[in-house]
């Protein structure tokens, strides 16, 4: 039986109004290097060509994980979007250049991000939170496990999100970042040149509390 995991795509939001864009691209590189080395991936992270990237990972806490701290590394200059998808691939090429891969999660994968352009659109023209989307499966395929663990991962994703786009949480992503990945306060005391103290009040008032916590129980949950 082949292995299901979640594919990831994602995409630099509004690249095209950055003026320097090589600066961009390298800098996305970074983050997503970084990101490699912050967690395990079953296909690292790597640019695919523009300002698009691809990855995938086992589960879907791993890959909502890589969705946030890939944000982290970037923020607050640069943001991005990203799609995933749960199902089973297939290696088209594996034996010159880069992995050419197919099959249901990225199918699910392109199709979630996607939607999520959508949701922009039905926006209005307000402020866009959420940058992340999930679908357990391409549209039409799902059965109603699989449309329950939609609904519950979106969720999170939209809460999460929205804690994303405020001022005070973009300004300290580096401080977030750090803690997400589990470092302690007095760590991040020495880390960022500031009190234990100040750490603290910080964390309070970006939610980082609720943000690692979400991040530990949904690693906990495992996939279904």
């Amino acid at each position: 039986m082949a292995e299901v995991v979640v594919a990831l795509i994602g995409d630099v939001v509004r690249s095209r109004d950055h003026e320097d864009r090589k600066d961009v691209h390298a800098r996305l590189t970074d983050a997503l290097e970084r990101t490699n080395g912050d967690m395990t991936a079953l296909q690292a992270l790597d640019v695919t060509v523009g300002d698009e990237f691809q990855g995938a990972y086992r589960s879907v806490a791993d890959a909502v994980r890589a969705t946030f701290l890939v944000r982290l590394h970037l923020l607050p200059d640069i943001d991005v979007r990203c799609g995933l998808g749960r199902g089973t691939l297939t290696v088209l090429q594996a034996t010159r250049g880069k992995l050419v891969q197919d099959g249901p999660a990225w199918w699910a994968a392109r199709e979630a991000i996607v939607r999520s352009h959508e949701l922009e659109a039905q926006r209005g023209g307000r402020p866009r939170t959420t940058r992340s989307w999930f679908l357990a499966a391409p549209a039409g395929t799902c059965t109603p496990d699989e449309q329950h663990l939609e609904a519950l991962v979106n969720a999170l994703l939209v809460c999460r999100d929205e804690l994303l786009h405020r001022n005070a949480v973009r300004k300290h992503a580096e401080l977030l970042r750090d803690w997400i990945l589990g470092a302690g306060q007095d760590d991040l005391a020495r880390r960022h040149g500031i009190s234990q103290s100040a750490v603290s009040q910080r964390l309070t008032s970006l939610g980082g509390q609720s943000l690692r916590e979400m991040d530990c129980l949904l690693a906990a949950a495992g996939d279904p």
